[in-house]
C-alpha cells in the first residue's frame, strides 16, 4: 500500500509539566522529512518499536518518557514526519489526554512531502499472554478496546469506533489517563503522576468515579488512545487497520507494534 507522507508547516510550541516527573518542560515540534523523531539534548531517537526501552506505566523511547499521547495525536493527524525537541526528557502531561497535542499540531498546519510504501497485511496478527489479547488485521479503521477489571468496579467497559479517524477528535482524544483510587498513594510514593491533578486524571473509585468524568466509559476510550499511539510506532496508518485490544497495556501494545513494523515496513 502507498500512503502519503505529511509534516507540519511551521514550528509548534507547547509547555507544561512532565506527566510523571512534574518537571517543567517545553516541547518544540519542527517540520521534517526524516520520519518521527524525539530529541532531548544530543539524544535523538527515531519513533520505532525497536527504540522503546520501557513500558511500565508509560511508553519510553530511549530516555524520553510518555510519548504515547502525542504519538496518538500524530496518528490521527496522519503526520509521518516531525522532529520533536524537548527541554526535559518527558512529554508534558497537559490535561491528561491527547486533545491539546491535536489542537497545537493542527494549528501549525500540515503539508504533504511525498509518499511511502508499506507491505500489506495478509493474515491477522495476534499478541496473547494470559488474559491479554490484541488482534490486528488489514482493515478500514475499525478499532475497539475492552477495559476489564473483573469483580472490581466498573467490571467491563467497551469502546468501539467503526471509523477511527472520524470519531477520534471528539470521542477518543479528550479521554484522560486514569488511576485506581487504591493506587494513588503507591503511585505518588513512586514519584509518578506528579504532573497531573484531579482535572487531568480520572480517578476510578470503588463504586464510581471519584471526580468528574468526560465520558461514562472514559477509561476504555483512553486505553484505546494509548493503543493507537503505541501501534503508530509501526508507522502504519490507522485507517488501514482493524484492531481489537483486550486488557492490553503498553508492554503488549509494543509487542504488537514490533510485529506490525516487521510485517509492513519494507526492509
Amino acid at each position: 500500500m502507498i500512503v502519503n507522507r505529511r509534516t507540519i508547516q511551521r514550528e509548534c510550541v507547547l509547555s507544561g509539566l512532565g506527566l510523571h516527573s512534574g518537571a517543567a518542560v517545553t516541547l518544540r515540534a519542527f517540520p521534517s522529512s526524516e520520519g518521527i523523531q524525539f530529541q532531548h539534548g544530543k539524544d535523538v531517537y527515531d519513533a520505532i518499536p525497536a527504540n522503546v526501552t520501557d513500558t511500565s506505566r508509560c511508553t519510553v523511547l530511549g530516555t524520553i518518557r510518555t510519548i504515547e499521547h502525542i504519538m496518538s495525536a500524530l496518528a490521527f493527524l496522519e503526520i509521518t514526519d516531525v522532529r520533536i525537541e524537548l527541554s526535559y526528557p518527558e512529554l508534558p502531561g497537559m490535561d491528561g489526554s491527547a486533545k491539546p497535542f491535536v489542537d497545537a499540531l493542527r494549528s501549525c498546519g500540515t503539508e504533504e512531502i511525498g509518499s511511502k510504501e508499506f507491505n500489506e497485511i495478509y493474515a491477522r496478527l495476534f499478541v496473547q499472554a494470559e488474559n491479554v489479547k490484541i488482534a490486528v488485521g488489514k482493515g478500514t479503521g475499525h478499532w475497539r478496546y475492552d477495559f476489564i477489571t473483573d469483580s472490581r468496579w466498573p467490571g467491563e467497559q467497551t469502546y468501539e469506533s467503526v471509523d477511527v479517524l472520524k470519531s477520534y477528535e471528539t470521542e477518543i482524544a479528550p479521554a484522560r489517563t486514569t488511576v485506581f483510587s487504591e493506587e494513588i498513594e503507591m503511585v505518588r510514593a513512586a514519584g509518578l503522576g506528579q504532573g497531573l491533578d484531579e482535572s487531568s486524571v480520572l480517578i476510578i473509585g470503588a463504586s464510581g468515579y471519584d471526580n468528574s468524568a468526560r465520558f461514562v466509559d472514559e477509561p476504555a476510550r483512553h486505553k484505546l488512545l494509548d493503543l493507537i499511539g503505541d501501534l503508530y510506532l509501526s508507522g502504519v496508518p490507522l485507517n488501514h487497520l482493524n484492531v481489537v485490544g483486550f486488557r492490553s497495556g503498553h508492554r503488549r501494545n509494543i509487542e504488537m507494534a514490533k510485529m506490525l513494523f516487521e510485517t509492513c515496513v519494507p526492509a
